[in-house]
């Protein structure tokens, strides 16, 4: 097993257990409207992450923008084979949580602290919904 360097815990979590670069943004999240669901790309002209691909990443985001295109958003993602691995969230909604469950991606609610306080995108990080923690194993350089 890794060094734990830090855990962030979290209220509400679903899905597998999954490891990742980190993504961490200060600004919502939206699969429709921020995302090009052709290339995981954030696309919105002036997003915080314009540019980032968040394809295979762990993404933090203090909020979940949007509401019922999101479930077959995040299931378009995954099957294109685009997704993150997890979606970290301050504060999400139902439907959020019930497009990422039936896309099979991890999601989780609610945190101890901001995650910008203990994380930085480029970290390795490990999300384990069961124990509703995410761990640093590894710094970015």
């Amino acid at each position: 097993m890794s060094e734990v360097l830090a855990t962030l815990r979290v209220n509400r979590a679903l899905g597998p257990v999954v490891e990742g670069e980190a993504v961490v943004s200060q600004e919502g999240f939206s699969p429709r409207y921020d995302l090009d669901r052709w290339s995981g790309v954030i696309s919105k002209p002036g997003h915080k992450l314009e540019g980032t691909n968040i394809r295979d990443k762990i993404c933090f985001f203090p909020t979940a923008k949007g509401g019922i295109a999101a479930g077959w958003a995040f299931f378009d993602i995954k099957h294109k084979g685009i997704a993150p691995k997890a979606f970290v969230f301050g504060v999400t909604n139902p439907v959020m949580v019930q497009g990422a469950v039936f896309a099979g991606i991890t999601i989780t609610e609610g945190w101890s602290e901001p995650p910008a306080s203990c994380i930085r995108t480029g970290d390795w990080v490990r999300v384990d919904p069961a124990r509703k923690v995410i761990e640093v194993l590894r710094r970015s350089s």
